[in-house]
């Protein structure tokens, strides 16, 4: 048994051979006013109810206009937490944490308190960060992420998973004193992103599963492509165990069923109708890709309407897998 078999959130993600479907929160884009983000809340409980896997959420500290893309505007861990107080069923996941620019005793207490908020369905992924113009402000060392990045990793997880532990990092000395709760199934799953700044080999051992980029999602080389890195990364797993694999796409949903897959804003988004888009995961889901989180807020329909025919046209093809129930939060 793993640490991870009687997780709520990953068991409901995560299984060989099958690909699920995750919603990327916003699902439309800030546009200078707060007001206009309203009406979201409906369109994430369907989606809760609806079979899609996991719901998930962007860690962009700072907007940087240079960069084309602002994210989201909500701090993670507060969305996550009203995600936890209105969902009731999907995994509640992170894409990704910056553990570059979080202490890990606060990524430690965040994530352990969305995971008993949420009755064990936080999935965490974590990145080394890629917006330069964040790490000045936070005093950090850009050049040197690759490095914070593996200490951040190695002392969140033992704060999470030891008792009153003994930690001498660069991060922070400790003793005598723990951190509280820990987490409810005993681990807090990792999927590292991208590379991380950290060689393969040490993503494969340390990481509970890779989120990666889809790379050229219209054509068969394209997927090909995304599969024969999915092998090579699972076969650097040390004793073979099962690490899931996940990777993005940002979708423009048409109303045309047959509309082939086309790339828009450089291929950053793809303009598809239904049939395209199962074709494009079912081929994801043979090449061993474990799940697809679906961006749709740079869409030209209204994304509740999208969110609803994604519910009920594509879902049922990619449903969450059965696993535990999530367990009654005890407050």
């Amino acid at each position: 048994m793993t640490l991870l078999d009687d997780h709520p959130g990953f068991q409901r993600m995560f299984a060989p051979g099958r690909l699920t479907v995750g919603l990327f929160l916003p699902l439309w884009p800030y546009s200078g006013d707060m007001a206009k983000m309203s009406g979201q809340g409906e369109a994430v409980k369907l989606a809760d109810r609806s079979g899609f896997s996991a719901i998930w959420v962007r860690d962009v500290p700072l907007t940087v206009p240079s960069f084309g893309d602002i994210g989201q505007v909500y701090d993670p861990w507060t969305y996550l937490a009203w995600l936890a107080a209105h969902t009731s069923e999907a995994a509640l996941a992170a894409g990704s944490a910056i553990f570059t620019l979080r202490h890990p005793i606060d990524l430690a207490k965040q994530a352990a308190s969305i995971d008993h908020l949420s009755g064990g369905r936080l999935i965490l992924g974590a990145a080394s960060g890629d917006r330069p113009a964040e790490f000045p402000a936070y005093g950090v060392d850009y050049e040197t992420r690759g490095e914070r990045f593996r200490q951040a990793v190695d002392m969140f997880r033992t704060l999470l998973e030891k008792r009153s532990p003994v930690v001498s990092s660069p991060l922070g000395q400790m003793r005598d004193v723990d951190l509280l709760p820990k987490p409810v199934s005993r681990r807090i799953p990792i999927l590292v992103t991208g590379s991380s700044q950290q060689k393969a080999e040490w993503n494969a051992e340390h990481a509970d599963g890779w989120l990666t980029y889809p790379g050229d999602p219209y054509t068969s080389m394209g997927t090909s492509a995304l599969g024969r890195s999915a092998k090579k990364w699972r076969d650097l797993v040390p004793g073979g165990r099962f690490k899931p694999v996940a990777t993005n796409e940002w979708i423009d949903l048409v109303e045309d069923a047959n509309h082939p897959p086309t790339p828009l804003r450089a291929g950053f988004v793809m303009r598809t109708g239904t049939k395209g888009l199962i074709d494009l995961l079912g081929r994801w889901q043979e090449v061993g890709i474990n799940h697809a989180a679906l961006g749709v807020q740079h869409g030209s329909r209204p994304a509740a309407e999208v969110v609803e025919q994604i519910a009920t046209e594509v879902v049922p093809h990619f449903p969450a897998l059965t696993g535990p129930a999530p367990k009654a939060p005890v407050w």
